[in-house]
Formats: C-alpha cells, sequence, structure tokens
C-alpha cells in the first residue's frame, strides 16, 4: 500500500515494525501539535491505545526535533524504493566485475561498483560498461539509468592505466586506450532508449564529459564536476568539445575544459549540464520516484522520440568522438602528458 505524507513516499510492508508503525502515524501529530494532547483511548482499543502510547512516549520532545526525526524515519523507508546497492541482478543472466545491474520497475539500473576506488574507471570497466549499455538498449526495460556505488559518482580514468605498459610500448598503449574509448562513447551516441544519470557523487574527467550525451541527468546537492585536462596535459573526450559549448557557451565552457574550473551542482546545473538538483536528504527517494513514473510511459515511443532528437547530429558526433580520440592519442604519447601524469602521481606519493 503506498502512501503519501507531506510529499515523502514509502512503502508500508508486513515486516515494518509497529513501533515504526505508530511513530510513522504520530510523529507528523507531534512536529504540528507538540505533545499528546488527547486523552487515553480504552484498552479494548487496541489500534488507538498503541497510537497514543507512541505519541505520549515522545514525552516533552521538540516539535523541530520531532520533524527531524519524522524525515529520518520516512527517508529510511523510502531507501527501500531505490535498488539497493548490494542487490542481486534480476532479469539478467550476465554478471560483471566492476558493475551491478538490475533490471525492475521497466528501469535497467547499470551501476559503477568499485566504491573503494572512488568508482574510477580501468579498461576493464569500459569494456564492461559497453557490454552492460549493449543488453540494456536490447532488453524490455523502458529506460536506462547509471548511477554510483558509494559516496562518489565516478573518479574518472583510474591513472593506473597509464602504468601498465603493454610488450608493444607506449604507442601500442594509447593506439589501444583511443580504440577503447572510441568505443565507449560511441556506446552513449548510439544508445537507443532515454538513459539517464543519477549523480550520487562528485564526478571527474570523462564521468562529466559524458553527462552531454545523457537524455536527463539528475544529482545531489554534494555532487561536483571537475575536468582537469590540462592540469594532466590532456585534452576532453565525451563530445563536450563541442557540446559543452553548445549547452553551456563558449565562455562557461573553456572555464571547465581549458582551465579545470570545478562546478558545483547547483553551478553545473545553470550552466545546463544538469537537468534538475536535490537535497541531499531526499535525493534517492525522490529521484527514483519520478524514474518509475517515467518507465511507466510507452516504451517504443519513448525511444522512436529519443532516436529522432539523437539523428539530428548523429552523424557529426561520431566525427567529434573521432576526432577528440585522435588528439588524445597524440597527448597520450606527449612529454608533457608523461610530466603531468608523474608529476600527478608524484604529488600523490606525498599524500
Amino acid at each position: 500500500k503506498k502512501l503519501h505524507i507531506d510529499s515523502f513516499y514509502f512503502i508500508e510492508d508486513s515486516e515494518m515494525t509497529l513501533k515504526k508503525k505508530n511513530l510513522e502515524k504520530v510523529l507528523p501529530k507531534f512536529a504540528t501539535q507538540g505533545p499528546c494532547n488527547t486523552p487515553k483511548p480504552s484498552m479494548l482499543d487496541f489500534v488507538n491505545k498503541a497510537k497514543w502510547d507512541a505519541w505520549k512516549s515522545l514525552g516533552s520532545l521538540s516539535q523541530e526535533e520531532a520533524r527531524r526525526q519524522y524525515v529520518d524515519l520516512i527517508t529510511s523507508l523510502v531507501g527501500a524504493e531505490a535498488p539497493a546497492v548490494a542487490a542481486q541482478p534480476t532479469g539478467s543472466t550476465k554478471s560483471f566485475q566492476t558493475l551491478l545491474i538490475s533490471t525492475e520497475d521497466n528501469i535497467t539500473t547499470i551501476r559503477l561498483n568499485r566504491p573503494e576506488k572512488k568508482n574510477a574507471i580501468t579498461a576493464e570497466m569500459y569494456n564492461e560498461l559497453i557490454e552492460a549499455l549493449d543488453l540494456a538498449g536490447k532488453d524490455d526495460s523502458v529506460i536506462t539509468v547509471i548511477t554510483g556505488s558509494g559516496d562518489y559518482y565516478c573518479s574518472g580514468n583510474d591513472l593506473n592505466n597509464f602504468t601498465k605498459i603493454p610488450e608493444g610500448g607506449v604507442e601500442k598503449m594509447a593506439k589501444d586506450a583511443g580504440q577503447l574509448l572510441r568505443r565507449y562513447v560511441k556506446a552513449y551516441i548510439d544508445f537507443p532508449k532515454p538513459l539517464i544519470g543519477v549523480i550520487n557523487g562528485p564526478a571527474v574527467g570523462v564521468s562529466v564529459t559524458l553527462l552531454g550525451l545523457f537524455d536527463v541527468v539528475y544529482a545531489t546537492e554534494r555532487a561536483t564536476f571537475h575536468t582537469p585536462f590540462s592540469q594532466l596535459g590532456q585534452s576532453p573526450e565525451g563530445c563536450s568539445s563541442y557540446l559543452f559549448p553548445k549547452m553551456m557557451g563558449a565562455a562557461k565552457a573553456s572555464e571547465m575544459l581549458l582551465f579545470n574550473k570545478k562546478l558545483t551542482a547547483a553551478q553545473a546545473c545553470d550552466v545546463g549540464l544538469l537537468t534538475e538538483v536535490f537535497p541531499e536528504s531526499s535525493f534517492q527517494s525522490e529521484v527514483w520516484t519520478r524514474l518509475k513514473a517515467y518507465a511507466k510511459l510507452p516504451r517504443n515511443s519513448l525511444a522512436l522520440s529519443k532516436q529522432l532528437i539523437r539523428a539530428v547530429e548523429k552523424e557529426k558526433l561520431y566525427a567529434i568522438n573521432d576526432a577528440e580520440v585522435e588528439r588524445l592519442v597524440e597527448r597520450w604519447l606527449s612529454d608533457e602528458c608523461m610530466q603531468a601524469i608523474m608529476s600527478f602521481f608524484q604529488a600523490k606519493s606525498k599524500l
């Protein structure tokens, strides 16, 4: 049974304790009316007696504290509505090493799952994301969501990728990395369904530049957005060299892509990188309630409309992706880039 109280949604189920049920009902009263002020019900009136006892047990709790406890209680309940981080994949027999995939309520969720490394992207994760997007594009879900495990959405490329030199040397490493990145960005350009980013924390590098290829992006207020390319002797990717100036204007895009400016969630929303920002306390509940409503819309209508929107610039995005990758391969082979990455590791080792 779904209830709506003060804009908070939650699921009432048989596993909820009686105490929580009663607090759920009396905390709003306490928050508005103060301490218990009604006569004690008859001992035989079990339901109202339990409610009265719960209200009475709050004693001299301040109304402000009652409001806070109520918000905490509802937030803990609505957390069950979002797919659990550790949930086993449903609707799919494919398992991944660096991702958690689940399909529920017509929503396929791809969750970056290296929380101990702030979801930094390895070559393995790139390949798994490409495969996961391919599978999600073909399954029966209506929309696809990408989010992160833990406190970070994604900290960008795992720079340890640059320390694993293959037998073919640095040139082969750069060439292979370029081909992988081209395929990865193309998977977003070609994705046939609505793709929604749920940015649960800070985002860095390629995880930021790709946001221009999402259809909708929601973020928590504590998220930040940073593209420190020149700091690392590199250059933009994810079609951001075209989409960012188009979305936010050349000057604002240059601050991010050239001069490494880190944006708050509010700033990122103001320049058009995000669709909407939510308070951290209600982020998951508000976003997933909205996504479940989207997932009830006609599947084919959404997919065909999305493809019409993307078709206008699809060939241009392919060309931009190719040009960005070509420039990045040049950067990776440059002394300037190598020196910048070495400096990064040296600074990190001193922390």
